[in-house]
């Protein structure tokens, strides 16, 4: 059988791994924030997740060639079958991993620890400054900069929802309530207790919601529409971002041409995304802070304005870290962070990158002996 079979295996299971762990970070804010439910956030975000990988065709080749590998290892390396093959099953195990256990990592690391590992297992000298100025610098610094505006901007949207006199305002549910005893027999019953109850529901039933109106139309009307499309932008960023990374692999191989590559790519992203999203849905929504429609709004906005921004400059920036970095911000400006599960996500990071180069490594050396 072709090497060349392998390595589309490879490149499918690292599509759909992507699909699986990445696909519903777009919309995590509108599922943490109960602006949506679990099933509508997550057809959303697989309608502009393809979207976008189909503009990829257009607007993000430049991707292919950073993600060929091409320059942090020689070209000799980046065109051996085995190097492919290791480099894509290491990437896609890492990433599958993290996704059973619920952990949000970035497909980008995976990838370049992919390309650290098995390029060393070639035999090859990894180029250290490209490595950095290309691939670490943008990945490190992403997070941190999502962070810092999202802190920035959600105290002057605050700001301008009060000079718009839009007020948030939280139901409770009070009710009057009687309690009679059974004392005779015949049925007779006398009152036991009244006075006033207050029922607490489930946070999606009980939220904050936005009262007032901006131009000519109910805040929160506006609000969800905005909040939704802020969703669909990340969700589009993303599959512009990560689908020609991993068509990089396929085209590599000389399996398919770029377009091809691209839509193959695109479509087992969102097969991973409707079959398997769930875990990583949980963590992203509701295990690192709870938010109001307003803070999920403004951390999706940061994340769509940076991760576009990358994909039209060909950076290879990772979407989990700048979506995490934005509820991470959420977090601190509410003083509700959850740091342990933020913690706990931080490793996941760190041991991302090595762990792929172990497992490509690892899987080219058994192969190569």
């Amino acid at each position: 059988m072709s090497i060349s079979v392998f390595i589309l295996f490879a490149g499918l299971f690292l599509s759909y791994s992507n699909g699986a762990n990445d696909n519903f970070k777009g919309v995590a804010t509108l599922f943490g924030s109960g602006a949506s439910n679990y099933k509508r956030a997550l057809y959303w975000a697989t309608f502009t997740t393809f979207l976008g990988s189909l503009a990829a065709l257009f607007f993000s080749k430049g991707l292919v060639a950073v993600f060929s590998g091409k320059g942090l290892v020689p070209n000799l390396s980046t065109e051996m079958p085995l190097f492919l093959f290791s480099l894509g099953l290491g990437s896609a195990l890492t990433i599958y991993l993290a996704t059973v256990t619920g952990f949000p990592i970035s497909t980008t690391h995976a990838l370049v620890g992919g390309l650290i590992g098995a390029g060393l297992a070639v035999g090859q000298n990894i180029q250290i400054e490209k490595l950095w100025n290309i691939y670490l610098l943008p990945l490190l610094f992403s997070p941190l900069i999502s962070l810092i505006l999202t802190r920035a901007f959600y105290p002057l949207f605050q700001s301008l929802r009060e000079v718009c006199g839009i007020n948030g305002q939280t139901c409770f549910c009070i009710n009057g309530k009687e309690e009679i005893v059974e004392v005779t027999p015949g049925g007779a019953a006398i009152l036991k207790s009244s006075g006033i109850t207050l029922t607490i529901d489930q946070v999606s039933v009980c939220q904050t919601r936005y009262m007032g109106t901006l131009l000519g139309l109910r805040a929160q009307t506006v609000l969800d529409r905005v909040h939704y499309l802020s969703a669909g932008a990340v969700s589009f960023a993303r599959g512009l971002n990560d689908a020609p990374k991993i068509a990089a692999l396929m085209i590599g191989a000389k399996i398919f041409g770029i377009n091809n590559a691209i839509l193959w790519v695109g479509s087992l992203m969102v097969l991973g995304g409707l079959l398997n999203a769930r875990k990583v849905a949980q963590t992203m929504s509701k295990k690192i802070t709870p938010m109001n429609h307003g803070q999920g709004f403004t951390a999706n906005l940061v994340s769509a304005i940076l991760v576009t921004t990358a994909s039209f400059f060909s950076l290879p920036v990772s979407t989990t870290h700048v979506t995490c970095g934005a509820i991470f911000g959420i977090g601190m400006v509410s003083q509700k962070a959850d740091w342990r599960m933020i913690r706990n996500i931080l490793i996941s990071w760190l041991i991302t990158l090595p762990v792929a180069g172990i497992l490509s490594a690892s899987i080219l050396l058994l192969l190569k002996n």
